[in-house]
This record gives C-alpha cells, sequence and structure tokens, in this order.
C-alpha cells in the first residue's frame, strides 16, 4: 500500500495525518515533508496515526527524525491514535517514554 499524508494547520502547530504503510519504501517522504515544515518554538507537531496501517523500523526512524526536528525548532510533538501493534513496538523499545502519546489529533490540538 501507499502513504498518504494530509497536513493542516491547527492552533497548536501543524497535525500531519498519516494513513498507509510507513514503511521502507515510503518513509523519505515523511522524512522529508517534516524537514520542509518550519515550526515556531512551543507549536506542537502532531502526527496523527490513525490511518497508518502498518510501521517497520524504517517507520519509526521517521518518527524519531520528526522528533528531532521538533525539539531543535523548540517546539514539541506528539503521536496521536497511534495503532496497537505500532504503540506495542514503541513501548517494547522504550520509545512510549520519549513520544507524547495521545487518543486522537484533538487531544493535541484544543486550546
Amino acid at each position: 500500500m501507499s502513504l498518504q499524508i494530509t497536513v493542516r494547520d491547527a492552533a497548536t502547530g501543524p497535525v500531519l495525518e498519516i494513513a498507509g504503510d510507513l514503511d521502507h519504501a515510503h518513509a523519505a517522504e515523511l522524512r522529508e515533508l517534516v524537514a520542509a515544515r518550519t515550526l515556531q518554538p512551543g507549536q506542537c507537531l502532531v502526527l496523527d496515526l490513525a490511518g497508518m496501517e502498518f510501521c517497520d523500523s524504517s517507520g519509526i526512524t521517521a518518527l524519531i527524525a520528526a522528533r528531532n526536528h521538533a525539539h531543535a525548532a523548540r517546539a514539541d510533538i506528539a503521536l496521536a491514535a497511534v495503532p496497537a501493534n505500532t504503540r506495542r513496538v514503541l513501548r517494547i523499545v522504550g520509545l512510549d517514554q520519549v513520544f507524547t502519546l495521545l487518543p486522537d489529533s484533538g487531544a493535541a490540538t484544543r486550546s
């Protein structure tokens, strides 16, 4: 399956809605899109994973790159609606302690 990323702006910062497979074939697309976003200090970059069907190690690396980009801009990052299988991987490797995990993107964007 392919990857589809929809970008929308919220009062708290950009929201990227990710659908499809975040894998070796498509992770670079997310990395490039995030790197092209200008974040302001205090904003929150939200990656809404509700539509993500699969995530491999390249996808996890892309999520870490997004975190690094946000922190370099003194912004926050949150992962919203993380699928159970991806949440399990994040927990196993300890990234559930690194990322803010939220039930949905609305939880991060409410002012």
